[in-house]
C-alpha cells in the first residue's frame, strides 16, 4: 500500500480480512480501524486503493451500493451470494449500526 498513513493501513487490513459474502459498512471499517465516525475517509480510501482490495464488500450504513458503480458492485456481491435488491444489500437480521 502506498501513502495514506496508519489509519489507511489499518482500514485496508480490515477490508482485506473480510471473507467472501461478508458485507460491512464504511462506518464499521472506520471503527474497526480505530477512527469511529470516519466513514467518509474509508470511502476515499476505497476510491484510491488498488483494484485487488475487495471494495465491493463495503456498503453505506443503509446498504446502498457505490453510486455510479452499482451494477459492478451488485454483480460482485451476487457472485459471493449476497442478496442485492433495489440497489441495496439486504442485511441478514438488523442492518449494522451507523455508529454513534
Amino acid at each position: 500500500m502506498t501513502g495514506g498513513g496508519e489509519f489507511a493501513e489499518r482500514a485496508e487490513a480490515v477490508i482485506r480480512r473480510l471473507a467472501p459474502g461478508e458485507v460491512v459498512t464504511y462506518g464499521e471499517v472506520a471503527a474497526d480501524a480505530g477512527r469511529p465516525g470516519a466513514a467518509r475517509a474509508v470511502g476515499h480510501l476505497l476510491a484510491t486503493r488498488p483494484a485487488d482490495l475487495p471494495w465491493w464488500r463495503v456498503v453505506a450504513a443503509n446498504g446502498r451500493l457505490v453510486p455510479g458503480h452499482e451494477t459492478e458492485h451488485a454483480r460482485r456481491l451476487a457472485a459471493e451470494g449476497v442478496v442485492v435488491e433495489g440497489g441495496r444489500v439486504r442485511f441478514r437480521g438488523p442492518a449494522p449500526s451507523a455508529g454513534p
